[in-house]
């Protein structure tokens, strides 16, 4: 099974996070990138923004 990670510079903000979360569920993945981005972000949990999140999930390793 291959990891899966969000990597924050991928997705546009004015915080200019470069944060990379990464797990081998995409539940969990999913848990942990809600949790940084409703306290880091201020972006609210609900089932459109998770959506959102789940568009910006990669398997493999994030680039360096």
């Amino acid at each position: 099974m291959a990891r899966k990670y969000i990597d924050c510079r991928a997705i546009p903000s004015d915080t200019k996070c470069t944060v990379t979360i990464s797990a081998d569920t995409e539940q969990e993945l999913m848990d942990v990138a809600v949790q940084h981005a409703v306290k880091t972000h201020g972006h609210q949990d609900t089932p459109e923004f998770r959506s959102q999140l789940k568009q910006a999930i990669q398997e493999g390793s994030p680039p360096a």
